[in-house]
């Protein structure tokens, strides 16, 4: 396995001075591996030697962008300016910060001197900023030459309509998110509850909560969950989604973020979700997107930061939680990760994407005990399960399976095929442990031989199927898949193995030999590393010999088997 770059070094960690130019390339491997933070230290360095430097601004700035300094970044913006410099990043940056101060008519200037934030958000943030002056009508004139521009209608409606809304114009805002003016466009999940703030202010709260319930299923959003209950109580809602041309602008860089994410390039995304998130802190939406993009790029001690800047008292502070603890562990701390998700058990542990986080933090540590606990918790909050829950059953069948309690396993296994019976995961660990056992072999062949057809590509799978054959002693069956999966997963312990052991079956012993060999130096645990050096002393047939296992048939024998 190809081993991970490591970050560059920041410069309190380096031996003795470093030159300018030194300074200079490692703050570009630093920016090439999206490692923001050495790259505010090294630019720093680079520029204490020459501070008008473009290339070094422009390097700097999106660096702090990165860590969320939107101010730094802005001061080194308007340096990047000063020295000649023209981009897409200082000027949504400076943006940013003009909006933040409410200074539209800076923003006006901004772009009549030349700066672009490129064509689609000039003109939404041109529209909002002269919102923000009070020249409503040329704000809808130009929201509403975009909503006439092909490939450019949805925007233009959708920020109309929460302009609209922010000045009052409730019955023009809805009609057009409602598709009566203009044409129907797709609403995302923000959009939508900016339609039913806007019927709860007309007064229609029936309305919204019928909106909400073609839309959303219950129990899988708690902020949904509270709106609806807050209209069925009778209360009218705010509408929050802008409230102003700074909110506005900050509606722009999130619609941004969210229509590229998943095509145009990380940094990108980032800088114009860290712009949502700067002007709105509390769309927690762009905090998640924001968080999401850092673990994405690997940056997970910012992606943690990221996650904790989401307030208790937020409805999506568990899920917020939930990708900090994840992140934690990404970033090799998992005692802490543990902590933070036993935490938020505590006070949020009715909820039941809660207990199953919990749960499988504790089944990837290998705390069985506290991880079925966790699972069973999850399981009880679930009176009625669907095909949905499957993973439930399947997931505590797996922690029961690690604790050896194999009847308990089965019946969480069977419980969750009876469930949703084509899962090739859960075929596939189902038949694989009636295989390790001993067990209901043929049946776990048939288990497996589905799985296999669902995902013909996965090396678990045709591992499985391959060990299958061993255990059957059909070995000459066995080598085809079990090499296949050694090439899907070269540096799996167990799956090399276990290809050693069929090789040794089938008499080839000194391609057994190799491939245990190999399996050593994968980091097998101690259990199997042990097995394996005594299988490379003693060969297989010893080993199961003082194991009290059966013998391996003869090859002629086993072939003839049906």
């Amino acid at each position: 396995m190809a081993e991970t770059a490591k970050p560059a070094p920041a410069p309190e960690a380096s031996a003795g001075p470093v030159s300018a130019a030194g300074a200079y390339l490692a703050a570009g491997v630093a920016s090439s591996e999206a490692d923001y933070a050495a790259a505010v230290e090294w630019y720093g360095r680079a520029l204490s030697g020459d501070p008008a430097n473009p290339a070094l601004l422009q390097g700097a700035l999106m660096a702090h962008v990165g860590t969320g300094d939107m101010v730094g970044a802005a001061k080194l913006a308007q340096a990047f300016q000063a020295a000649g410099g023209k981009s897409q990043i200082a000027t949504v940056v400076l943006i940013a910060g003009d909006a933040k101060r409410q200074d539209y008519a800076a923003i006006l200037k901004e772009q009549a001197a030349g700066g672009s934030a490129g064509a689609v958000l000039d003109d939404l943030v041109k529209a909002w900023a002269k919102l923000g002056l009070g020249r409503m009508s040329e704000a809808t004139e130009a929201f509403d030459k975009m909503a006439k521009t092909k490939g450019l209608e949805a925007f233009g409606l959708y920020h109309k309509a929460l302009a609209l809304a922010s000045a009052g114009d409730y019955e023009g805002a809805e009609n057009i998110l409602s598709g009566k003016a203009g044409g129907s466009f797709p609403l995302t999940r923000r959009g939508l509850i900016a339609t039913v703030e806007i019927l709860s202010q007309l007064e229609r709260n029936p309305e919204a909560v019928a909106l909400i319930d073609r839309n959303f299923q219950p129990g899988t959003d708690l902020e949904i969950d509270d709106l609806r209950r807050r209209l069925d109580a009778g209360e009218p809602l705010p509408f929050t989604i802008v409230r102003n041309a700074g909110d506005g602008i900050g509606e722009v860089f999130y619609s941004m973020a969210n229509a590229v994410k998943g095509d145009a390039d990380a940094s990108f995304t980032l800088l114009h979700a860290r712009a949502a998130a700067y002007l709105r802190p509390d769309n927690t939406e762009a905090i998640l997107l924001v968080a999401g993009l850092l673990e994405q790029q690997r940056q997970h001690v910012l992606a943690t930061a990221a996650y904790a800047t989401v307030s208790p008292s937020d409805p999506n502070f568990h899920a917020a939680e939930i990708g900090r603890a994840n992140a934690t562990f990404a970033a090799g701390h998992p005692e802490a990760a543990l902590e933070i998700l036993q935490a938020l058990a505590r006070t949020h542990g009715d909820i039941l994407a809660v207990q199953l986080a919990l749960a499988d933090g504790m089944r990837r540590e290998k705390r069985y005990d506290e991880a079925f606990k966790a699972y069973d918790a999850a399981i009880k909050m679930v009176p009625n399960p669907g095909p949905g829950h499957w993973v439930l059953f399947y997931s505590r069948g797996v922690v029961s399976d690690a604790l050896r309690h194999y009847d308990a396993a089965e019946a969480d296994f069977r419980r969750a095929m009876a469930l949703n019976p084509n899962q090739p995961e859960l075929l596939n660990y189902l038949g694989y442990s009636l295989v390790d056992q001993g067990r209901k072999l043929d049946e776990a062949l048939g288990l497996i031989k589905r799985a296999v057809l669902m995902q013909p590509d996965s090396g678990a799978i045709l591992d499985s199927l391959g060990w299958a054959y061993y255990r059957l002693e059909r070995y000459r069956d066995a080598v085809l898949p079990m090499e296949q999966a050694s090439q899907r997963m070269p540096v799996d312990a167990t799956v090399t193995d276990h290809l050693g052991d069929v090789y040794w079956a089938v008499g080839r012993k000194r391609e057994a030999e190799y491939q245990w060999r190999r399996a050593l130096s994968y980091d097998p645990d101690e259990k199997l590393a042990a097995r394996l050096r005594l299988k490379l002393a003693k060969g297989l047939d010893a080993v199961l010999a003082a194991e009290g296992a059966a013998p391996l048939k003869p090859v002629a024998a086993a072939a003839a088997q049906p």
